[in-house]
């Protein structure tokens, strides 16, 4: 009787404690136990082409997750089990291994790790597996009397063109929280806070035998991302990055840029790249595919450069196409000869000759009658030297001389050495040259809305006057010299259309050893020259054989401009290119 007393004692005290003194306390804690919160991830927006063809989506996936506390007694109250409910339990890791093996693959043993983990009700076993496999899992799990698997929603990024504008599109990975993926590359990467909207929550309450069905229960829907569309045509795209590569290969190649710009809006309509990669898988690529070259990379333009340095030769009333220039074979710039790429002894060039046959030393001799300041003034106008604003990352600037630049790299900088610049940068240098003298920044992203088809705000292009139209028609004249000569009229032309075009061979800067090896080759047109629509620019880096622009990167421009004429609509000229003088 003494002993009951006292155990009926002990156990009434700790009843008061439990009950009475430190009852909130208890109660917290048992509400801890018996609560589960979890992230609910929202959907990445889609990016599409112009055309709203998906280059980007979210697809449906689950990520199964195990609760092993659950496993551990297989949904039983432990003091309600029996015998055979606890050999049952005992087998249960090893039974729901078996099934996850079945229709995941892996290892029996390291998934019976994970489903035994002591002191936790979570573990993730498998992430972006597709909702009718997990369907199975559970059926199987549920006629064999298996508790302890759930799933959650996870949906997986998926680029269903692969290699499609990847360099564009970048790529993903899986957050570092491990819930929902992030951006690692591309507009993925630069826009990843709107592609990724507002994760949500949810939190409930649950028992050894799953969620209760009338406990608490918290949710907190998640908000989207934002929808993106490009200004990219996706059908001329697929072109342009196989003749692209096309090029590159035919040309044993480091690699390759093709860009497609509507001169008249700055819209990007091909950005292409080679080598590139698959976005669905950027872990099986190179690093050095997985940038856009297009917009981080700076070379020496070469002859292209040309282009620029007339335009502003002719806007600041030092030259017309019809200005004579006597050319030697060659002259002196900071003590060394300056030649030209063809053999020549002394020629009589007019400044559309100069053009026409690309030569180093008229461009030279005309350019040295300007200002230098002038002339770093006019190239900074045109965009060089600092970032287009296109909206993509990691954008370099090039770099360009000061107004108080050397004679002698003046002279470089006006067939385009001792400069650089990226392929975009150049692209809309032109296009704005051609374009009645009026730059248009370049542009790719046309516009982007909530789920709730808000607007949101986006790049847009700006306008700015570089030269006058005046100017603009006598670039015009020149660049058209060089398909309209006698040389040009059997290489570079495009049937039914009068076009304007400058090829490019530029010795290439090796930043290894700071001395320049092999070339990088080139070539830019517009068309029609009545009033240009369409700019095309392919560079090639280090080709080998042939190294000319006219030779590697020509055929290239011309199969593309042909293709994007008349893919939008551009109609054919309508008299044919009057034969101007190039000598006299």
């Amino acid at each position: 009787m003494v002993v009951l007393g006292l155990v009926s004692t002990l156990l009434a005290s700790r009843a008061i404690v439990v009950q009475g003194l430190d009852s909130a306390s208890y109660a917290t804690k048992a509400a801890a136990q018996m609560s589960v919160s979890r992230t609910i991830v929202a959907n990445r927006g889609t990016i599409t082409d112009r055309y709203g063809e998906v280059l980007a989506s979210s697809q449906p996936a689950v990520k199964i997750v195990a609760d092993p506390t659950q496993i551990a007694t297989n949904g039983k109250l432990p003091s309600a089990m029996t015998t055979k409910d606890r050999e049952k339990a005992a087998g249960a890791p090893l039974a729901i291994a078996d099934v996850l093996v079945k229709y995941l693959g892996g290892d029996e043993a390291s998934y019976v790790k994970q489903l035994t983990t002591p002191n936790t009700k979570y573990v993730v076993i498998a992430k972006q597996v597709q909702a009718y496999t997990y369907l199975e899992i559970a059926d199987d799990l549920s006629s064999a009397g298996y508790v302890g698997l759930y799933r959650e929603t996870a949906a997986v990024r998926t680029y269903p063109n692969g290699t499609l504008a990847s360099n564009i599109l970048g790529f993903v990975k899986e957050n570092d929280s491990g819930v929902g993926q992030v951006g690692a590359g591309g507009l993925e990467y630069l826009y990843n806070s709107q592609l990724a909207g507002v994760a949500g929550s949810e939190a409930y309450e649950t028992s050894p035998n799953g969620r209760i069905p009338t406990g608490q229960n918290v949710l907190v829907p998640a908000q989207d991302g934002v929808t993106y569309t490009l200004t990219i045509d996706a059908g001329l795209q697929y072109m342009v990055e196989r003749r692209l590569q096309e090029t590159v290969d035919q040309a044993q190649a480091t690699s390759g840029i093709a860009i497609v710009m509507n001169v008249k809006t700055g819209e990007l309509l091909s950005m292409a790249n080679y080598p590139t990669f698959d976005s669905n898988s950027p872990g099986t690529a190179e690093a050095a595919n997985l940038g856009n070259r297009a917009v981080t990379d700076a070379y020496e333009p070469g002859s292209v450069q040309k282009v620029l340095t007339m335009a502003a030769l002719t806007d600041s009333g030092v030259i017309t196409p019809d200005t004579k220039v006597v050319v030697p074979k060659e002259i002196l710039s900071g003590g060394k000869p300056i030649k030209d790429a063809f053999a020549h002894q002394t020629i009589n060039l007019t400044a559309r000759g100069v053009v026409a046959n690309s030569s180093n030393i008229g461009t030279v001799l005309l350019t040295r009658q300007m200002d230098k300041a002038k002339l770093v003034a006019y190239l900074q106008s045109f965009g060089l030297g600092s970032t287009t604003g296109i909206g993509l990352p990691a954008e370099a600037a090039g770099s360009i001389p000061t107004t108080s630049v050397a004679d002698n790299t003046r002279d470089q900088i006006s067939f385009g050495q001792g400069l650089s610049v990226t392929a975009i940068q150049e692209a809309a240098a032109v296009a704005g040259i051609v374009n009645d003298g009026v730059y248009n920044s370049p542009t790719i992203i046309k516009s982007a809305t909530t789920t709730q088809g808000k607007a949101v705000t986006v790049p847009q292009s700006t306008s700015r006057r570089v030269i006058s139209s005046q100017s603009s028609q006598m670039v015009l004249d020149m660049m058209e010299s060089v398909v309209a000569s006698k040389v040009g009229a059997s290489r570079f032309p495009i049937e039914g259309y009068r076009t304007a075009a400058k090829s490019g061979t530029a010795e290439r800067i090796d930043p290894t050893c700071k001395c320049y090896s092999g070339y990088v080759a080139s070539f830019v047109g517009v068309a029609p020259v009545e009033d240009p629509q369409i700019l095309v620019y392919i560079v090639v880096d280090r080709p080998q054989g042939q190294y000319q622009g006219s030779q590697v990167a020509a055929p290239a421009y011309k199969d593309i401009m042909r293709v994007a004429l008349q893919r939008y609509g551009v109609l054919p000229s309508t008299m044919a290119a009057p034969v101007k003088p190039i000598e006299w």
